[in-house]
């Protein structure tokens, strides 16, 4: 599974124990995550923002987009957010930086597109 699946992943895991195992697994202790919504450290902090996505868009799922992109340890990716099998309500790109253990150490997200309000 690549850092891209398992990052969905995490972003669609609604079993909070499993959820907190798969951000602990993902995230260094100390990792950050930065986006237009959100400012937190963290793995508490970070199942929290997942958490908060999830009640904001109940019943659409993450999926990978098509963009990868990685040298050193940095990558950025795309990412769709949508009824499963349907066209994105909201499409975004992340950056993450990884800790020599290969967790994330940091991710600076971007909002492509967002649902009309």
């Amino acid at each position: 599974m690549t850092l891209v699946d398992r990052y969905v992943a995490a972003w669609n895991e609604t079993d909070p124990d499993a959820r907190a195992k798969a951000v602990a697994d993902l995230w260094t202790e100390d990792a950050t995550y930065t986006d237009p919504l959100a400012d937190v450290a963290g793995h508490q902090g970070i199942a929290a923002v997942i958490e908060g996505a999830q009640g904001m868009f109940p019943g659409l799922v993450f999926t990978p987009g098509d963009q990868y992109d990685a040298h050193g340890r940095l990558a950025r990716f795309t990412w769709h957010l949508g009824p499963a099998g349907g066209e994105p309500v909201a499409i975004g790109f992340d950056v993450v930086e990884l800790a020599e253990d290969g967790r994330i150490r940091k991710v600076l997200g971007f909002l492509d597109q967002v649902p009309a309000a």
